[in-house]
C-alpha cells in the first residue's frame, strides 16, 4: 500500500485540499479529503489527473523538423507531407520503431499525459517481414519501458483509396487483407493486461472497402472494445467520397453504421452543419489534434456547434509536432479564435475556458482508450500527476483559474512528478529512463538518417 498525500487535488467533483490517496495494486483503493498527513505519507504539492493521448502514430517522431522545407513546386499540402511520410514509414524497422516510441512516450510522460491510444499500421518490419507481430512487440516495449498506460489501436489499411483496390508501392509495407488483420487483432488481444488495452480500426473510409468496415466494426461492437478511424480530414476526402459513395464521409458513415460512445473518430475536419449535429448526437468522441492539423493545413473543426450540440471530444499529438497537452489545448481554442474573431469559445458548461477543456479531454480521453472511471477516484487506475504548487506559472491562481493558467500561459511546465499504475515515471520534471530512451532514439535515428 502506497499513501500519497495532495496539498491540493483535482477529483471528479473539484478541487479538494488535503487529500490522502491509498494506492495498491495500480490503483486508487481510497480517497480522503480533509486528511492530516502521516510520517508514512508520501507528501506532495497539486495533483491532477493525467490525460490520455488520443491519437498518436508515434513513428512519426522521427518526422518532426524534416518536412517545413518548401517544395520546387510551392504547393505544399497535407497530399505532399504524406509523400515524405510515406518515405519515413518505409524504412522502419522494429529496433529503430522502439526507440521512437520510447522517446516520444517518455516526452508525453513528462507533459503530462499517462495514457496513450496508439493508432497503429506499420504491421510489418521491412527488414524482416516475415517476422510475425515484431511491430508491435515494438510498441509494447516501447509502452513498457516508458510507463505509459497504452491502447494499442491495430488499423487496416488495405487499398488505395475509394476506387483504387490495390495499395500503392508506397502503401505496400502496411497494407494487409483483412484476415490477416483480424488474426494480428487477435494476437495483440491476448497481450493485454493491467497497462496495455486493445482496440482496433480502420486508418479511413478511403483506405478500406464497406465489406472490411463492417467486419472491423461488428468485432469492435461485439468485444466492446474502441473503434476508431481517421474522417473527412481534407477537402480533397470529402470530394473523392461524394463521387464514390454520394455522400459526404461523416454523413455516409452515420448512415451506413451504428455510431455511439465505442466509437472514436479522428479529426472530422470537414462537417457540415447536419454531419456536426448528428455526430455530436451519436455520442462518439472525436480525436482533436490541433498541432497536427495545423502544422498540415487541414483546417479547423467546427468546434462551438459541436459541442453545442452535445459533442465529446479528446485531444492527441498525432504526428508529434508538439507532446504537450495544454499546448493542443490552447490551440483548440486559439484556432476557434482566430476563426471567429471573439474569445473564450469553449465555455458552454463552465465560464472558465481552461476548466471545460480540460474536463472535456479527460471524459473523452477515457472513452477513446476504453477506460471505464474518468479521474481521480476510488477505483481508479492510479495514473496522476503533480504540479509544482509554487511553480510561478500557478502563483496568484486559485482553484477557478488553476486550470485556465496550465492552458493559456505558455511557460514551462510545472509537472514535477508523473505516476502510472502506481509507479512514479517522472520525477524532479525528469523521466526515470530519459538519458537511456534519449541516448537510444538518437543513435537510432542518426544512422537511419545515415543509410539513405
Amino acid at each position: 500500500m502506497t499513501a500519497i498525500f495532495a496539498n491540493k487535488a483535482l477529483l471528479p467533483d473539484g478541487w479538494h485540499d488535503k487529500v490522502r490517496f491509498s494506492i495498491a495494486g495500480g490503483l486508487i483503493e481510497d480517497v480522503e479529503v480533509g486528511a492530516t498527513a502521516t510520517a508514512e505519507d508520501r507528501a506532495v504539492g497539486c495533483v491532477i489527473p493525467g490525460l490520455c493521448n488520443a491519437h498518436s502514430h508515434a513513428f512519426q517522431r522521427a518526422l518532426a523538423g524534416h518536412t517545413e522545407q518548401r517544395s520546387p513546386a510551392g504547393r505544399d499540402n497535407f497530399w505532399t507531407w504524406r509523400e515524405r511520410m510515406y518515405e519515413l514509414a518505409r524504412g522502419i524497422d522494429a529496433a529503430t520503431l522502439t526507440a521512437i516510441a520510447r522517446q516520444a512516450y517518455c516526452e508525453m510522460l513528462t507533459s503530462g499525459y499517462t495514457a496513450v491510444a496508439e493508432f497503429h499500421y506499420l504491421h510489418r518490419d521491412p527488414k524482416d517481414p516475415d517476422r510475425q507481430d515484431a511491430m508491435l512487440e515494438a510498441i509494447v516495449t516501447a509502452a513498457r519501458e516508458s510507463g505509459i498506460r497504452l491502447t494499442y489501436v491495430p488499423v487496416l489499411y488495405e487499398r488505395a483509396g475509394f476506387d483504387d483496390a490495390a495499395p500503392t508501392s508506397a502503401q505496400g509495407n502496411f497494407a494487409m487483407r483483412v484476415d490477416k488483420f483480424l488474426a494480428h487483432h487477435e494476437r495483440a488481444s491476448a497481450r493485454a493486461g493491467e497497462a496495455i488495452s486493445v482496440g482496433i480500426g480502420v486508418h479511413s473510409l478511403r483506405a478500406v472497402s464497406r465489406d472490411s468496415l463492417t467486419e472491423i466494426a461488428g468485432v469492435a461492437a461485439d468485444r466492446n472494445i474502441p473503434m476508431h478511424l481517421h474522417i473527412a480530414e481534407q477537402q480533397l476526402e470529402v470530394e473523392q467520397c461524394l463521387e464514390a459513395y454520394g455522400a459526404r464521409p461523416v454523413r455516409w458513415l452515420m448512415d451506413n453504421f451504428d455510431v455511439d460512445g465505442q466509437w472514436c473518430l479522428v479529426h472530422a475536419t470537414h462537417m457540415d452543419e447536419d454531419e456536426t449535429q448528428a455526430l455530436a448526437e451519436s455520442g462518439a468522441v472525436v480525436a482533436l489534434c490541433p498541432s497536427t492539423e495545423a502544422n498540415l493545413g487541414d483546417g479547423l473543426f467546427p468546434l462551438h456547434d459541436f459541442l453545442r450540440h452535445g459533442g465529446q471530444i479528446a485531444i492527441g499529438s498525432d504526428s508529434h509536432v508538439s507532446i504537450n497537452p495544454f499546448e493542443e489545448l490552447r490551440w483548440l481554442e486559439y484556432g476557434q479564435r482566430l476563426a471567429t474573431r471573439s474569445r473564450n469559445i469553449t465555455s458552454l458548461r463552465d465560464s472558465h475556458v481552461g476548466r471545460e477543456l480540460f474536463s472535456r479531454s479527460l471524459e473523452g480521453g477515457a472513452l477513446a482508450s476504453g477506460q471505464s472511471i474518468v479521474g481521480l477516484q476510488k477505483g481508479a487506475h492510479a495514473d496522476l500527476v503533480v504540479l509544482g504548487d509554487d511553480d510561478p506559472m500557478l502563483a496568484g491562481h486559485g482553484d477557478d483559474s488553476r486550470l485556465d493558467a496550465l492552458v493559456f500561459s505558455g511557460y514551462p511546465l510545472p509537472v514535477e512528478r508523473v505516476m502510472v499504475n502506481g509507479d512514479w515515471q517522472v520525477l524532479d520534471a525528469m523521466h526515470v529512463e530519459r538519458d537511456r530512451a534519449r541516448w537510444d532514439y538518437a543513435a537510432k535515428l542518426n544512422a537511419f538518417r545515415a543509410a539513405r
